[in-house]
């Protein structure tokens, strides 16, 4: 059996009784999608994220990702450096200048310790620049959903 509890699904996000959002501000606006990007998504439901980090963001169509996952159909966000930090989850959801983006998925961990992909679902994938987003709007990831498919 695994040691990390939410691999071997002991806990899901439900463990969670409160937490605060996580705030920052965009520092890239990027544009383009892929349809074979090939992430591979963490066994990890919840992400620490610490004040003064930069984050990738990354939209999904892809009704399947969720962490463990694998994730082809994407659209670039941009990057976002972590003004306020705390604990994401996956259900979370991904708000950029007031508007939803969409809720998180999971994430990849290809560039670290440069950086981490965070990966978001939405009904659709709209790239940084078609979603009319702007060098320091104002990012949040938080109050997390009520359907996002993990068991405790």
């Amino acid at each position: 059996m695994s040691s990390d509890p939410y691999k071997a699904g002991l806990v899901g996000t439900d463990l969670i009784a409160a937490k605060k959002d996580v705030e920052g501000s965009l520092v890239v606006v990027l544009r383009g999608s892929l349809e074979d990007r090939g992430l591979n998504l963490t066994d990890s439901v919840t992400r620490a994220l610490l004040a003064g980090e930069i984050h990738e963001l990354i939209v999904t169509d892809e009704p399947t990702a969720r962490p463990g996952s694998r994730v082809d159909r994407i659209a670039y966000i941009g990057f976002v450096e972590i003004t306020s930090g705390g604990v994401i989850a996956v259900g979370d959801r991904l708000v950029c200048a007031g508007v939803s983006i969409g809720t998180i998925a999971g994430y990849d961990t290809t560039h670290l310790p440069n950086h981490m992909n965070i990966v978001a679902t939405a009904s659709r994938r709209t790239d940084g620049t078609d979603s009319g987003l702007a060098l320091g709007d104002e990012v949040l990831i938080g109050g997390i959903g009520h359907d996002n498919g993990l068991e405790a």
